[in-house]
């Protein structure tokens, strides 16, 4: 499920396109498919009860995990709880549910809500001692995370090991992957920096042999792009990266390696 309040459209949408996207590259291989939940499209209009009520039957009854997301307002408040989102939030970790917060880090509208800002802020702070939540700085960066949660639920949900049929040969899967950090100047000052690259993994049975990995668009640069090694079975290599504008928000990654005397390529969007 989706949860948030209704001023970061853009991020539910990226999520929903994100486990799109993973389904794509993964439902037939791993016999996983991922079905978002969300208000827009989930919901049958009905009389009758409060409407976060019926919004918990028809989605969070339903949900295996929530991704509840927040921009700079916290929400409506309900019968029981701060702000609707809150309240499936809440809901969902009575309910022994994974939930994967993340807050956005984007400068603030101009008519931000000041009440709102605030009361965000505070149950922000209630949450430091909760667990662990996330940030995210653009709607890519946000789909990064989507999909190391996805993977860190599948792996908890379901551990089973894909059939062998799936599992043979080299199994290539490209992340991408992002930190915040905060480092000091010559000065002294305080800067933010994010720290961005992309995790190639092989999930299969046998070494990817020769293994390059390269920017599929311009305006994009892989650190150590272009050297061949050798990836072997269940493990990663991680390419740290920088983009242009000319990259107009593109991700895509080419990897080629030779298996069983063929050389095969391939392009990933990460």
């Amino acid at each position: 499920m989706i949860a948030s309040p209704s001023d970061v459209a853009d991020a539910r949408n990226a999520v929903y396109t994100a486990m799109g996207r993973w389904n794509e590259a993964n439902a037939d291989k791993r016999g996983v498919v991922l079905v978002p939940l969300r208000w827009e499209s989930g919901t049958v209009p009905v009389l009758g009860d409060h409407p976060q009520a019926i919004i918990n039957r028809q989605l969070l009854d339903r949900a295996d995990v929530v991704i509840a997301l927040f921009g700079s307002r916290l929400g409506a408040a309900t019968e029981t709880a701060l702000s609707g989102t809150v309240e499936e939030i809440e809901a969902a970790v009575d309910g022994g549910k994974p939930v994967h917060l993340y807050f956005s880090a984007a400068p603030h509208p101009n008519d931000v809500d000041a009440d709102q800002l605030k009361a965000l802020r505070s149950f922000r702070d209630d949450l430091e001692s909760r667990g662990l939540y996330g940030t995210f700085a653009n709607v890519d960066e946000l789909a990064a995370h989507v999909w190391q949660a996805i993977e860190h639920d599948i792996s908890v949900i379901d551990p089973a090991p894909a059939p062998l049929e799936a599992s043979r040969g080299v199994d290539i899967l490209v992340q991408q992957g992002s930190e915040r950090t905060t480092e000091s100047d010559s000065r002294g000052r305080l800067r933010t920096k994010i720290h961005r690259w992309v995790d190639v993994i092989n999930r299969g049975t046998r070494d990817a042999i020769d293994l390059e990995v390269d920017s599929a668009v311009d305006g994009l640069f892989l650190s150590g792009a272009g050297k061949p090694r050798t990836l072997h079975a269940g493990q990663s290599q991680r390419f740290p990266f920088q983009r242009t504008f000319a990259a107009a928000g593109e991700l895509r990654v080419r990897v080629s390696w030779a298996e069983s005397g063929e050389r095969i390529t391939r392009e990933f969007d990460a």
